[in-house]
């Protein structure tokens, strides 16, 4: 399977969007000064806001740096990391979860972005949401930092279940991605909230989906 389309970063580099997930990954660099940010984890406060988009397109910006970075898919209901890179989801993090002895090969998939491997769901469980509040997931998360300089995680929408509130709690900081005339105000207020009450290490949001300014492709599509 080929890379998807949206995966602007790699498609076009020298676009105005990929220009814009850089910005964002500068924005983070500064934003983790004081304690560095080895674990984010990226939601929404619902579906179809492009926040797994976001999320892989940062990513690749990140291993543009010649940074390790892990991508790991916790979305356990709807996950699509794989689809986007173009990868199988045979095995993955609910096979880290489910079988202690799976570290001594993990599941990790090298794309085609050096220093960027990808982490998919793996089979999907009856209860995600018990599995990621489980200890061993506690201990995955932990365990997942040593093995790369940054680690992003991808969740389900923050107001639809209650698997991104869990897996915010693990993290170093959280990231709201939102739609432009898409995403309700009523909704964003939820969605923070809703990370508030887990003591969630907010950072901010990401606007998605705006159209960009007609000079500016110009001048990034003549470089």
């Amino acid at each position: 399977m080929a890379i998807d389309k949206s995966l602007v970063t790699i498609s076009e580099p020298n676009s105005p969007a990929s220009e814009a997930y850089r910005a964002l990954r500068t924005n983070l660099t500064f934003a983790s000064l004081d304690k560095p940010l080895r674990t984010l984890m990226f939601t929404s406060p619902g579906p179809d806001e492009g926040k797994s988009t976001v999320l892989a397109n940062l990513a690749v910006t990140i291993a543009q740096t010649e940074r390790r970075v892990l991508l790991v898919d916790c979305d356990l209901r709807r996950p699509c990391l794989h689809e986007l890179f173009g990868l199988a989801n045979d095995a993955g993090l609910t096979n880290l979860l489910t079988d202690p002895a799976a570290r001594e090969n993990p599941p990790f998939q090298e794309t085609e972005v050096p220093g960027l491997r990808l982490l998919t769901s793996g089979p999907l469980p009856p209860r995600s949401a018990d599995l990621l509040a489980s200890r061993r997931m506690e201990e995955t998360v932990r365990w997942l930092a040593e093995q790369a300089d940054q680690v992003l995680f991808d969740s389900p929408p923050i107001n639809a279940v209650a698997d991104a509130a869990i897996l915010a709690t693990l993290v170093d900081g959280v990231l709201l991605v939102v739609r432009e005339r898409r995403t309700r105000r009523e909704a964003v207020v939820e969605a923070r909230d809703r990370l508030a009450r887990v003591n969630a290490h907010l950072l901010g949001a990401v606007l998605n989906g705006v159209d960009l300014d007609r000079s500016l492709a110009g001048y990034y599509g003549g470089r």
